[in-house]
């Protein structure tokens, strides 16, 4: 698969991209930029929602994860589902009745104004790392297929795609990225469809065929309920996805932002249940396709899988024996799902950061909000660019292991302040909250060093549900008497 191959097919998603937030754009004001003018259809959300979770990281990452851990993520998934339930009934009406533009207002109506900062900080940064780490390994493929080939360093390749991402989310906001994060969908799935019709008829299989083939493969084992200090213990693997999902979805402003664009919360509801249900179905397609990338790459390329099961896809796509459709289909569903989720990402961290910590909205007038909203974007917009920069400079696994492991700290605190300001409606000392927010993934992290150092317990995702029960002890510690002043 040459070089320019590929870039034709960036180059006409792009165009597609440009055509669809062109038309999703139209008549925008703040209002259609930070909440839709809450006019989306629901069906349309759904629909957008099951892409909105997938990130390139994810598109590469999950085929290869059969390598390893075999179909074990399922477990995960279907915690989601009961994840997106209680969102749906718990999280979705508590944010429309408060009519809220950013979900993180609802702890400076809880708790207060420090407690209100302090969770849009843990946002920022959790978001800003994770969105730039994910867009980050997407940037390196690509340099490795198409910018190095034509002699394009990776700063300018890091440049234009994320003005690219500025141009088409800059007028439309969240309205926008509901109508691209629909074509993103739809080109995952049919990526994936397609790469698995194409390997499967490399292998010489009909549908019975392959059916027989992935149900029969030693790596389709779903359920693990042997060992409970493993990391793919079933309990483990599902009741993190329930907070998982809650935390990461639900206290997400990225991803709340497009599901409160809808009408009302009943039809919002609809939505994360569709959503929800259609995202097994999805995942199940991922982990299908990386049974036949196994048996297609054994057959054809080598007997040994490659040291980063995250190159499997990416190997078996440009293999000469390979037909050239697979590649362009790998490299569609590459940056469809990597371009839209960067470009949430930036709409999401503009409408927090205006809202939540400069509070422009409630400071100015429309006129003076919206060129405050574009200036923050432009700012984000130049953050992300440079921290992939420095990704690229430092380009360490282990600098990039721990940025994801940060990330996934921060959401711990937001997860305990949301718990714990829905579970008691006693006031606490707000000044004093930071430190607790800041002091809970510490301690959590003493934990987990301790339980890797001296004991045979694989600490997994449950992590997040620790660092939300410390900083839950640490808010019923600031519990203040009624009668005493803020």
């Amino acid at each position: 698969m040459t070089p320019w191959i590929v870039m034709a097919t960036i180059v006409g998603y792009f165009v597609l991209l440009f055509l669809v937030s062109l038309m999703a754009s139209r008549k925008s004001d703040n209002a259609s930029f930070f909440t839709g003018n809450r006019q989306a259809p629901w069906p349309i959300v759904a629909f957008a929602t099951i892409g909105a979770a997938i990130s390139g990281v994810t598109f590469i990452s999950v085929p290869g994860m059969v390598v390893a851990k075999s179909y074990s993520y399922l477990q995960m998934v279907l915690g989601f589902v009961v994840g997106y339930l209680v969102i749906a009934f718990v999280l979705v009406p508590l944010f429309y009745k408060r009519n809220l533009i950013s979900i993180y207002g609802y702890l400076e109506q809880r708790f207060g104004g420090s407690t209100y900062v302090t969770g849009a900080w843990f946002f920022f940064i959790s978001k800003m790392l994770g969105a730039a780490v994910r867009f980050f390994v997407v940037c390196v493929v690509l340099q490795t297929l198409v910018f190095s080939p034509l002699g394009i360093p990776f700063v300018f390749n890091v440049i234009v795609t994320i003005a690219l991402i500025w141009l088409y989310t800059m007028q439309g906001g969240v309205k926008t990225v509901i109508w691209t994060d629909t074509l993103k969908t739809f080109c995952l799935i049919a990526s994936v469809v397609l790469c698995i019709y194409f390997i499967a008829k490399g292998l010489g299989y009909d549908f019975s065929g392959l059916c027989k083939a992935v149900t029969s493969d030693s790596h389709s084992r779903i359920f693990f309920f042997d060992d409970p200090n493993s990391g793919l213990y079933f309990w483990k693997q599902f009741i993190a996805g329930i907070f998982m999902v809650v935390a990461m979805t639900g206290l997400d402003q990225d991803m709340m932002q497009r599901n409160l664009a809808c009408k009302n919360s009943k039809e919002s509801q609809k939505n994360m249940i569709v959503a929800s249900i259609s995202q097994v179905f999805v995942i199940t397609l991922f982990l299908v396709l990386g049974t036949l990338l196994m048996l297609y790459y054994t057959k054809n390329i080598g007997t040994t899988f490659p040291k980063k099961p995250d190159d499997l896809f990416g190997l078996v796509a440009a293999d000469k024996t390979m037909p050239i459709i697979v590649g362009i289909l790998f490299i569609l569903g590459l940056i469809s799902a990597a371009y839209s989720a960067a470009g949430s990402a930036l709409t999401s961290l503009t409408t927090s950061f205006t809202v939540d910590i400069l509070k422009a909205n409630e400071k100015q007038d429309d006129a003076h909000l919206t060129k405050t909203r574009k200036k923050v974007h432009v700012i984000m917009s130049v953050i992300m660019g440079l921290v992939i920069i420095v990704f690229y400079l430092l380009s360490s696994d282990s600098a990039i292991t721990m940025v994801y492991a940060i990330a996934s700290y921060t959401y711990g605190p937001i997860l305990g302040l949301f718990c714990f300001g829905l579970a008691c409606k006693k006031p606490v000392r707000d000044k004093l909250v930071p430190i607790v927010c800041v002091a809970a993934p510490i301690i959590c992290f003493g934990v987990k060093w301790l339980l890797d150092n001296y004991t045979s317990y694989q600490m997994s995702f449950e992590l997040l549900l620790l660092n939300a029960l410390v900083t839950c002890l640490g808010l019923a510690i600031l519990i203040r008497p009624k009668e005493e002043k803020l």
